[in-house]
């Protein structure tokens, strides 16, 4: 049944309008050995195991009405976690997959600032960079946003979505929806494993309620820190 006239731009107001939760995953071992993941389909630990069970609890309190998730293993098997909770089907999206970084992947944080020095200290600096001639910060919101407003737009006036990702596919996704220029999407903190970023619809727009909420504070091991 279709909303009465007015209904939601009157919840968007009051505070109910609908929510998107941007998950990363949980653990792998590319994470402990500060290894840039990207499009690698590296598999959880099972200390991230672990993690996405323990933040499945909490987000399933939430009473998410639907799941999106990466399709890559680390991805899809922390949102099984909460599938299995909530009795919903998760929907895998290739468009969600962390930023490819070609010769970046599978190389520690200290061979990438030892062979790619200039061009990592010109992405710090927000400057538009195809890191190891991969994918531009740019071109993966280009992607992956419009997948998670598609799907949020299919929720009910004040439902909520939970998307199952990356580090720094969720923080330009966050950056594009909430309107920021590219380079001050690292204003963003990353994401520790297995916590979150959640966005709320106003009467603006989207807007960021909460980031990297799930836990006590931790280390940031991701491909985007």
């Amino acid at each position: 049944m279709s909303a009465a006239p007015g209904t939601e731009a009157a919840d968007r107001k009051s505070g109910r309008g609908r929510r998107v939760i941007l998950w990363r995953h949980g653990q792998t071992s590319w994470n402990l050995e500060r290894r840039f993941q990207g499009t690698t389909d590296i598999e959880l630990t099972g200390t991230g195991v672990g993690q996405a069970r323990r933040a499945a609890r909490l987000l399933a309190s939430l009473k998410p009405d639907a799941i999106l998730a990466s399709d890559l293993s680390r991805a899809a098997a922390t949102a099984a976690e909460l599938a299995l909770l909530t009795g919903l089907a998760v929907t895998h999206d290739e468009a969600l997959r962390e930023t490819y970084a070609g010769a970046w992947q599978g190389l520690t944080h200290e061979e990438i600032i030892e062979r790619y020095g200039e061009e990592y200290a010109a992405w710090k600096r927000g400057e538009p960079v195809r890191r190891g001639g991969g994918e531009l910060e740019t071109e993966v919101a280009d992607r992956a946003a419009p997948v998670v407003l598609r799907h949020a737009d299919k929720l009910p006036a004040d439902g909520t979505l939970v998307v199952a990702s990356h580090g720094g596919t969720i923080r330009t996704t966050i950056g594009r929806l909430i309107g920021l220029e590219p380079h001050h999407w690292e204003s963003l903190g990353g994401l520790s494993n297995c916590c979150w970023s959640v966005l709320g619809e106003g009467a603006r727009g989207w807007r960021l309620l909460e980031h990297n909420a799930g836990t006590l504070p931790e280390p940031v091991l991701g491909d985007d820190d």
